[in-house]
């Protein structure tokens, strides 16, 4: 993957999450909490840290 491919997987990716979790992101997240932008990043690090692990086994 290349470094514009990678950047595009993990926005889309963050969208994902955002939305399953009912976070209202948008290119400017000025108006979000800190609690709101981390419960996203918390779940994208345990998804990916999943993913890893199934690759383990």
């Amino acid at each position: 993957m290349t470094s514009k491919s990678t950047k595009k997987a993990l926005s889309g990716f963050k969208n994902e999450v955002a939305t399953e979790l009912g976070v209202p992101f948008s290119n400017y997240n000025g108006d979000l909490s800190s609690k709101q932008c981390g419960s996203v990043g918390g779940e994208m690090v345990k998804r990916m840290v999943e993913q890893y692990e199934n690759g383990l086994q």
